[in-house]
């Protein structure tokens, strides 16, 4: 499973920027073509957070589709597999979008006030 490593890197690459501040949401776009599964990051994500920064934060992932350019005829495709066919028959797609994986933003917890003294 994949997804565990990558998981790891997002959240590593999210508390390199965040420092100790702790993490109300983040929010990813992880394209259809991929080949992440978004339930087993939602899984990794919850334990790898776990005693950290980012633990109980909501995990929020965009799937785009993806989008191809037919070599053969120069159609323009919307993809949300990896089936690249053209209706013209021909197999002989360029992918252009979907195989993204980018975290989009984060979100961070407010910071309470400090008392007076």
């Amino acid at each position: 499973m994949h997804e565990l490593a990558i998981t790891q890197s997002v959240v590593e690459a999210v508390t390199a920027r965040t420092g100790e501040a702790a993490v109300a949401r983040v929010r990813l776009r992880v394209g259809r073509l991929s080949g992440v599964v978004p339930d087993a990051m939602r899984f990794c994500f919850e334990l790898i957070t776990d005693g950290t920064t980012l633990a109980g934060a909501r995990l929020d992932i965009e799937q785009p589709d993806g989008r191809g350019r037919c070599r053969s005829c120069g159609t323009e495709l919307v993809l949300r597999d990896l089936i690249l066919l053209c209706p013209c028959g021909s197999a002989d797609v360029e992918v252009t979008a979907g195989r993204e994986l980018a975290v989009a933003s984060v979100d961070l917890c407010p910071i309470e006030p400090k008392e007076m003294v």
